[in-house]
């Protein structure tokens, strides 16, 4: 699954130091638990960023501050008191950067607290004439009071499109769903290099409302964006890029950020089409390939799976499926997929696919999980929540730096296992046959099996996350 707005960074960009970024959150009306993750990841994969969260900024203090170059504040709720916020203002003041998110410029205007979901608390405090000096304005209760018209398309118009957070984007303005905030009270400070139009017929001003604003504080610069009404307006093409060229300007007072988002920072990312179907599975299985732009990701299920020549759309093939025959027809598919040198991953329960096809079962998988009583052996059995301890074994990329994993999953015994495989991967536990993770002999293609992969415990596990991820580069020849 790509990111909409996965970033390639400019050539300029590779040998900068990161920009030591501090991001303030820990109350909102709007749902940061969810937006302030987010915001981290689009500035820390532009690759331009360091970045850590400070979920109670009220113990902010100047020394914690000293080593930082940014703050980017996604917070709304009671002011930080006179010791954060003097360290706050003085941070800006004396060269420094701020980022203004949304509903933060809401803060500490002196108006009803917000609580989750926007429901008034009856809290009020008096307000902080500094934040809304950074910011370039605030809100107002007074008439015209600022609020805004119901998310909607609009289009943000460049006011200032020589401006550095602006410069080479083409056009001269982007589309956008999201909140347009109007008759918010801006200084005279405030410099807006965008608006947008405030539609009346969808409850607007009929105005041309300021949308990004920057402000010069004392010797610092602040950057706000009006733009980011949760999740979904955050992940609008427009709010990132600008969102990050805004932070990179606010941190340097130039941005050498490209202007445009990619669709992925590989110059080609590997095409992996993940098979599913004949065993259930919790959602957190999508979770192994969240946030990986080197992968191009699709997922097929039974009865589509094979059902054409796929060698020239796909490089590797990850199979969660459970299937115990497919057609003579989806067989040569898949055989031809593997002899033209395609790579597979094969992950749990795919171990007993196709049980009566010994080219699959003993030359390419290189392990059965029989099903039933066969040649003498008893049928395989296995046992859930199972605490393993995984050791790696020998060196190789897939595992290199990985290990020892700790899991509680389900084990798999008395499997046939070949004993040619190369393991990559073994447990002591006694319900287990000890390889949990092999390289297949096979020679027409890279196949790589992972027992382990059961449930959400291991999904949700980033040494999990991260030997699938390897297992698919090596698969596909990215990774030597």
């Amino acid at each position: 699954m790509r990111r909409l707005v996965a970033l390639a960074l400019a050539a300029a960009t590779l040998h900068a130091a990161p920009i030591r970024t501090l991001i303030l959150s820990g109350q909102n009306n709007h749902n940061w638990r969810v937006t302030t993750p987010y915001l981290r990841d689009l500035l820390a994969e532009s690759g331009r960023f360091d970045v850590r969260l400070e979920e109670e900024p009220a113990g902010v203090t100047t020394a914690t501050l000293a080593s930082y170059d940014l703050i980017v504040v996604d917070y709304q709720g009671p002011r930080w008191g006179p010791q954060s916020e003097r360290a706050v203002a003085d941070f800006v003041a004396s060269g420094k950067g701020l980022v203004v998110v949304h509903g933060a410029s809401y803060a500490f205007s002196g108006l009803d607290i917000l609580g989750p979901g926007h429901v008034k608390t009856g809290r009020t405090e008096p307000p902080w004439p500094e934040w809304a000096e950074m910011v370039g304005g605030t809100w107002a209760s007074h008439p015209p009071p600022s609020f805004h018209a119901p998310r909607h398309q609009f289009a943000v118009k460049f006011t200032d499109p020589a401006h550095p957070i602006l410069r080479g984007m083409q056009g001269g303005r982007f589309q956008t769903l999201d909140e347009l905030y109007h008759c918010m009270r801006f200084l005279s400070a405030a410099h807006a290099i965008a608006t947008a139009y405030d539609d009346p017929t969808v409850g607007g001003t009929g105005k041309d409302e300021p949308i990004l604003v920057t402000v010069n504080f004392g010797q610092g610069r602040v950057f706000y964006t009006a733009l980011g009404h949760e999740k979904p307006g955050m992940q609008e093409p427009g709010f990132a890029i600008t969102f990050v060229r805004g932070a990179e300007w606010a941190a340097t007072g130039d941005v050498t950020l490209p202007p445009e988002f990619p669709e992925s920072r590989a110059a080609r990312p590997v095409r992996v089409q993940v098979v599913t179907g004949g065993h259930p599975f919790n959602p957190e299985f999508y979770e192994i390939f969240v946030h990986r732009p080197d992968l191009d990701v699709n997922v097929t299920g039974h009865p589509d799976a094979y059902t054409h020549d796929f060698r020239k759309d796909v490089d590797v093939l990850v199979l969660y499926d459970m299937i115990s025959e497919i057609s003579d027809e989806k067989r040569a598919n898949l055989r031809g997929f593997l002899e033209a040198g395609r790579g597979l991953v094969v992950l749990h329960h795919a171990i007993a696919d196709f049980g009566s096809w010994p080219w699959w079962t003993d030359q390419v998988v290189a392990g059965k999980y029989l099903l039933n009583d066969e040649g003498g052996r008893p049928a395989s059995t296995y046992k859930h929540d199972e605490d393993l301890y995984v050791q790696t074994v020998g060196s190789h990329p897939i595992t290199r730096g990985i290990g020892p994993l700790h899991f509680s999953d389900e084990t798999y015994h008395g499997m046939w296992i070949s004993p040619k495989v190369t393991v990559l991967l073994k447990t002591g536990n006694p319900l287990s046959d000890g390889p949990v993770a092999w390289i297949s002999p096979y020679d027409q293609s890279r196949v790589v099996y992972i027992q382990l992969g059961h449930g959400r415990f291991a999904h949700q596990n980033p040494d999990y996350q991260e030997l699938v991820h390897r297992s698919i580069l090596w698969a596909s020849g990215r990774l030597q």
